[in-house]
């Protein structure tokens, strides 16, 4: 049996609300894992030297075409282990809070590997993650955003 060094990563994730309080996710799969989807916020690893906040920009810009986005607040942060394309990852991950009032979302490019994967972008409410069968990362995500909602961005920022 082949063993596979883990990464160890660091990423941002955004939390991005628009006007009517709707969070975004990104539909996404591993080509490895035929089958098997989820939603996730946007994001994803930081380049070296590049602070949390510069890579949300980045990713917020690669992944949904949305630039000019004030990244606000870090209201969370945890520890996740994940599989993609047969690597093995240990991802440290920071989660910042923006808003937008722009709605229409595109990719633009960036990273191929990365961008082939995520195949729809989709606004949620609270009561749409509460509801919905599908996987929905992070665990808790309706909680926090919720809590985000009702009492602003939490000092500290949360364990997720």
């Amino acid at each position: 049996m082949i063993q596979v060094a883990v990464e160890r990563r660091r990423a941002v994730r955004v939390l991005l609300l628009d006007a009517a309080d709707r969070i975004l996710l990104l539909h996404g799969f591993d080509p490895a894992v035929p089958g098997v989807t989820w939603w996730i916020t946007p994001g994803g690893g930081m380049e070296a030297g590049e602070d949390a906040v510069a890579a949300a920009r980045r990713e917020l810009a690669e992944e949904t075409g949305l630039t000019g986005v004030e990244i606000g607040p870090l209201v969370a942060y945890g520890m996740t282990a994940f599989s993609f394309r047969g690597q093995e990852f240990e991802q440290e991950q920071w989660f910042h809070l923006a808003r937008t009032v722009r709605t229409d979302v595109e990719p633009t490019g960036g990273g191929a590997d990365e961008h082939a994967v995520l195949t729809a972008a989709r606004w949620w409410t609270v009561d749409d993650l509460r509801t919905t069968g599908e996987t929905v990362y992070p665990a808790g995500l309706a909680d926090l955003v919720e809590r985000l909602l009702s009492g602003g961005p939490p000092v500290p920022p949360v364990t997720l």
